[in-house]
């Protein structure tokens, strides 16, 4: 009798739940209506930072913050296709970890489009057939990924946001473990598992293939073939798992950027990115990076690239904390642009909690 009364008590709450939230939905239609009349984007990231830091300050238990962020991470999906269907580009196929992570970021309910390559992702936005892009920047292990800095250096978008994502690698296969003759996986994924490849399975066959996905597919139809991947993708091509977490090192994550056409508005806790060039001279970098010492502006991130255009000759990608309408951040870019060849603001965007 007490479980009965119990769930009498939790279908009472459903129903209060189901009223709550499409009475929220009325007033994300509205939102929409008004948004379209003044030409404004659906997705706001600095809007989706508030939401989610109000509610887990709200937040007094049993359910962890983790679990109500991921309720609302659906209930905000939701939200987006009723204001306007939303076309999010990824770099893919299917239950690629790129398209894991823009899942995390918008939920299921928008329209994904997988991209066989990443300048595809960032043509597609360009060309107004996705409102946004996901791509890869840099792994904990291996570092950057080049080809997304690369196609920054012409592309006019944006980075409005940004994903981390824990990242588990899995040996799959339809073969036993000692049948394995063959591995595909992305060369950035190999680099992730170098030492346990080479401990467990030495004399096999590493296949580079551009993406996680293509190698599960690939593995689910060559016999003695093996992918490594994630669970995802082990369920979604019916491969079984040889081994769970691979990955040489536990606190393995990669960083994910959402591109698109527009910029964002300041929040709380902010990063900008931007990319640069120096005149070829002694002491030239350390001259453009003196403004941030000089406003005490932390600098997080510094890559660099070769511009393919001139040899020696180099871009280089800064990531600094806060956001580019800061008066401090304004004169350390003001004095900077005055000392480099060429400077391209890449965007402000909320800081990944």
């Amino acid at each position: 009798m007490e479980i009965k009364n119990i769930r009498k008590k939790i279908d009472s709450i459903d129903l209060g739940i189901i009223k709550s939230l499409n009475k929220r939905a009325s007033l994300s239609k509205r939102i929409g209506e008004i948004k379209r009349k003044l030409n404004k984007r659906v997705y706001a990231p600095e809007r989706e930072k508030e939401i989610i830091k109000r509610i887990k300050g709200l937040n007094k238990g049993p359910i962890s913050n983790n679990s109500l962020t991921s309720i609302y991470r659906e209930i905000m999906s939701s939200s987006f296709s009723l204001e306007k269907p939303l076309n999010i580009a990824y770099l893919g196929p299917q239950a690629s970890f790129t398209h894991l992570a823009a899942l995390n970021k918008f939920g299921a309910d928008v329209n994904y489009v997988a991209c066989e390559s990443i300048p595809e992702v960032f043509l597609d936005v360009e060309r107004d057939n996705s409102d946004y892009g996901v791509v890869p920047i840099e792994n904990s292990i291996e570092g950057a990924i080049s080809h997304t800095l690369d196609m920054f250096i012409d592309a006019d978008l944006k980075i409005c946001a940004e994903i981390i994502l824990d990242i588990t690698h899995n040996l799959l296969a339809n073969c036993k473990l000692n049948t394995v003759k063959k591995i595909y996986s992305n060369p950035y994924v190999f680099g992730q598992c170098r030492i346990w490849l080479q401990t467990n399975l030495p004399k096999v066959e590493l296949i580079e293939v551009l993406s996680t996905t293509k190698a599960a597919q690939i593995a689910s139809k060559e016999k003695n073939s093996a992918c490594i991947a994630s669970i995802v993708a082990a369920k979604t091509y019916n491969l079984k798992v040889l081994a769970n977490e691979i990955e040489d090192s536990p606190h393995n994550a990669t960083r994910f950027l959402v591109i698109s056409k527009s910029d964002v508005t300041k929040t709380s806790d902010d990063k900008t990115s931007i990319m640069f060039s120096i005149k070829d001279k002694v002491g030239a970098l350390y001259d453009m990076l003196q403004p941030f010492k000089k406003y005490n502006i932390n600098l997080t991130k510094i890559e660099s690239r070769p511009s393919k255009k001139k040899a020696w000759d180099y871009y280089f990608f800064l990531d600094l904390a806060g956001h580019k309408s800061e008066t401090k951040i304004k004169k350390a870019l003001k004095e900077l642009d005055s000392k480099c060849k060429f400077l391209k603001i890449l965007g402000s965007y909320p800081k990944f909690e």
